[in-house]
């Protein structure tokens, strides 16, 4: 029997990325691999024409089109997911250049069992000579770059720019965080998610992609969306004094306003029952990683 490469439905959610969408789709066609993949748009609500281009895009029988009216960047890559043919995901954002064979070799870390969830180092486009090799968090819970490493290592948080996971067990952790409506902490979110039930994230620093690090969004991100998500995934993941502390983060609104309006919308029960299905707790990740919150 003839044994089949396996198959990538690489997710891409989109809001305003002007010409980004069609670079990205355009180097994700034109570098060689031996994967099939189908790429799936998830156009949250852009009001720029960011993806008019598709009707007549000549990859276009590759690529599903999905248009979403606000659903924020969490909810648009579970629906992306929800749509996929293939086993494989690889969540990418809509401003990246690829190299040859980049999707080829991340797959091999996760089907041949070494690990669950891997990302590429991910380097600047506009100077590729920075990049970063996975992620980890401060003490004030903001994202760092890892350094350099020889070999594929083991990282504390997948950057959402671009990761592979096999669907099944992206479908195991229940996704990406649903409750999130808006921008902020949703990569981290999983990432805590899939080392707390038992799998494990890594970083190929020897497979890298370039990524247009942006200064502001095209499209508006307020504080109170952040914050929530903020304290949302605390009382997901944290323990009480964890949960405590993220509250005291909130420096803009009112930190007992936006922890009521976490409780009303029923963060508890789901709480408990991630708790059920933990395979480690918060205070051993963030040792294992030398997170000091």
């Amino acid at each position: 029997m003839v044994k089949h490469p396996p198959k990538v439905s690489v997710i891409f959610p989109v809001r305003n990325e002007g010409k980004n969408v069609k670079m990205t789709l355009d180097s994700l066609f034109a570098v060689d691999s031996n994967i099939e993949i189908e790429a799936i748009i998830v156009d949250d609500w852009s009001d720029d024409g960011c993806c008019d281009f598709l009707s007549t895009y000549p990859k276009k029988q590759n690529v599903t089109y999905i248009r979403v009216q606000g659903i924020g960047p969490a909810k648009a890559r579970n629906l992306g997911a929800g749509k996929a043919k293939y086993p494989y995901l690889a969540f990418c954002d809509a401003h990246m250049t690829f190299e040859h064979y980049w999707i080829d070799r991340l797959l091999y870390s996760v089907t041949s069992g070494y690990s669950d969830a891997v990302c590429p180092a991910i380097g600047s486009i506009d100077d590729p000579k920075v990049i970063g090799y996975g992620q980890s968090l401060t003490p004030s819970l903001k994202i760092k770059w890892n350094q350099k490493r020889k070999n594929v290592f083991e990282t504390a948080i997948l950057p959402g720019a671009c990761f592979l996971i096999s669907k099944k067990v992206f479908e195991a952790v229940g996704g990406f965080e649903n409750g999130f409506s808006s921008w902020g902490h949703e990569d981290v979110e999983i990432s805590l998610k899939l080392w707390l039930f038992g799998y494990r994230c890594h970083c190929d620093p020897n497979v890298k992609v370039l990524h247009l690090f942006r200064v502001t969004h095209p499209y508006k991100v307020n504080f109170e969306g952040i914050y929530y998500n903020l304290m949302r995934m605390a009382y997901l993941h944290f323990d009480e004094k964890r949960i405590k502390k993220a509250k005291s983060l909130i420096i803009h609104g009112s930190p007992a306003g936006i922890e009521t309006k976490v409780l009303a919308d029923g963060v508890i029960p789901k709480r408990n029952m991630y708790v059920q299905k933990r395979k480690m707790e918060i205070d051993h990740l963030f040792k294992k990683f030398k997170i000091y919150f």
